[in-house]
């Protein structure tokens, strides 16, 4: 039985054609995985269906109802929920008041906040996927922001789900939960649109696979019939391989954190807890973790935005004493940061503008101390753009009319051009497709291979296991001592983010033994 029916639906924003007469259909009970690089138009054919746009042409039906264009409210009483990409959160709002926002009459005069707490309770019991009623959205990590945007949809008794990237703050056995509750509702009827990039994941949870690339459907094949390497092609286009890894013998110490602590405000628990860390150059020192353990403390620390409470940062041997961007910059501690739209560019200003930003007042982009040398900026900027293959109209386009892929390229051209001591490489490839992915670790190991020290934190625990020399684990604030990656798997990483940190030494004995 067809639940879902999209009809050549084609959308265009001025020049730029999103969707060109889509047609796909949704069965009872399926999981239809939609796969596409960034920019493909998945997102804009959801939105589509959602109704948050109208399409120019072609028609939905849900249940055999043409669904009215434009109205999400239509869309979630015929039974649609959708995880969006981008939050839609409420920042000045508890976690319980999002979730329950839209779903009381405005008849009503108040709200059973107790009864909605029951339900929420059984929904993370259920889901395994805990979140904080009480807590303000404002205060939220970007991993806990989306799992309040998962429960906000299932709240609703949604019976079609669309989930984008929805595994990506869930710890492995947290990831067999939800999968396992989603194939339970499947078999019950719900049906499912999975959007993501771990191609793992499609293979296991769908039925099918429709791929979308530049505004159309490329390709559909039964998962049954496909593999990691038939959906990359499929999805950009011509062969994908991942960079090789090479394991090199580690040298000094580039980054070392001693018995660092680091308080929250406002009285909120502590963040780093008597935290000991070690990176040395030419080498790949991974974190892994549940969003919301400590790691945004950690980053703000390492990009000079935190000062410890207590404790010591040694920078090449060093004690750090003027804890601030620009001086960490400077000495070459580079960041590439976790949110890319919100803190890794400014959207607004140019390509050559975001790309020299932060080496604005070198020679010779800066004349007399206050004057910007235009000329030079861009010669340096096209340099990059093209050394880094930034994929763009032309440099003085906004920067927020990147794709996802082009946009993070261009925060690794600023951050890996002055060949940085350190990197802080926090997510640097969510929401990323497959070649970008892969463009993306590739400098990341050239940086290793010419004597970075980096620290890639990362909820995609294959992309820990892929690329680190070492990992280890964040749990309320305290870390695991560190372990070679040659052993480990992702069930044992994933033992130790459930908080059982103490299983990094049982597996340390265990090797020497």
């Amino acid at each position: 039985m067809t639940v879902l029916r999209i009809k050549n639906v084609s959308k265009s924003f001025g020049s730029l054609v999103a969707n060109q007469d889509i047609s796909l259909t949704l069965d009872k009970g399926e999981v239809l995985a939609l796969l596409g690089e960034n920019g493909a138009g998945k997102t804009t054919l959801m939105n589509i269906l959602f109704g948050h746009y109208v399409a120019d042409s072609g028609e939905i039906e849900v249940h055999g109802k043409q669904l009215p264009p434009g109205a999400t409210d239509a869309a979630i009483a015929a039974g649609v929920g959708m995880v969006h990409q981008h939050f839609t959160l409420a920042d000045n709002l508890t976690v319980l008041d999002n979730i329950i926002l839209g779903t009381q009459p405005l008849t009503s005069w108040r709200i059973n906040t107790t009864e909605a707490k029951q339900r929420l309770s059984r929904l993370a019991e259920d889901y395994g996927i805990h979140v904080e009623p009480d807590k303000l959205v404002a205060d939220l990590s970007v991993g806990e922001r989306q799992r309040v945007e998962i429960m906000k949809v299932l709240y609703r008794d949604a019976r079609i789900l669309i989930l984008d990237e929805p595994t990506a703050v869930l710890t492995p056995q947290e990831t067999d939960q939800l999968f396992k509750t989603l194939s339970f509702m499947v078999e019950h009827g719900l049906s499912i649109i999975f959007i993501s990039h771990k191609l793992h994941e499609i293979l296991r949870i769908s039925n099918r696979v429709t791929v979308l690339r530049r505004g159309q459907i490329v390709g559909e094949i039964a998962t049954g019939d496909a593999d990691r390497d038939i959906l990359a092609e499929m999805m950009v286009g011509h062969k994908v391989s991942r960079p090789q890894v090479k394991h090199l013998t580690p040298g000094a110490a580039v980054i070392e954190l001693k018995n660092i602590s680091v308080e929250g405000k406002r009285g909120h628990k502590t963040l780093l807890d008597n935290v000991n860390l070690r990176v040395n150059s030419h080498e790949i020192v991974g974190l892994a973790g549940v969003a919301g353990n400590g790691q945004a403390a950690l980053g703000n620390l390492l990009s000079g935005l935190q000062t410890p409470s207590a404790g010591t940062v040694c920078f090449k041997g060093e004690p750090l004493t003027d804890f601030s961007t620009r001086r960490f910059v400077k000495m070459g501690i580079a960041r590439i940061p976790e949110d890319r739209h919100a803190v890794g560019v400014v959207g607004d200003m140019t390509i050559w503008e975001n790309i020299i930003n932060e080496n604005l007042r070198e020679k010779p982009l800066w004349r007399f101390g206050f004057l910007i040398n235009d000329k030079a900026c861009r010669k340096f900027a096209a340099k990059l753009i093209q050394g880094f293959d930034i994929r763009c109209k032309n440099m003085g386009m906004p920067t927020k009319q990147l794709s996802g892929g082009n946009m993070q390229k261009l925060i690794l051209a600023r951050t890996l051009q002055n060949n940085p001591k350190f990197i802080l490489a926090n997510q640097p490839v969510r929401g990323l497709d497959e070649g970008a992915i892969a463009a993306v670790h590739e400098r990341l190991l050239a940086a290793k291979r010419k004597g970075s020290g980096i620290l890639l934190i990362s909820e995609d625990l294959d992309e820990l296991l892929a690329l680190a020399d070492k990992i280890v684990v964040i749990y309320h604030g305290m870390l695991s001592q560190p372990l070679p990656v040659q052993g480990i798997s992702a069930r044992d990483i994933g033992t130790m983010m459930a908080g059982n940190l103490g299983h990094a030494a049982t597996l340390d004995k265990g090797r020497s033994a």
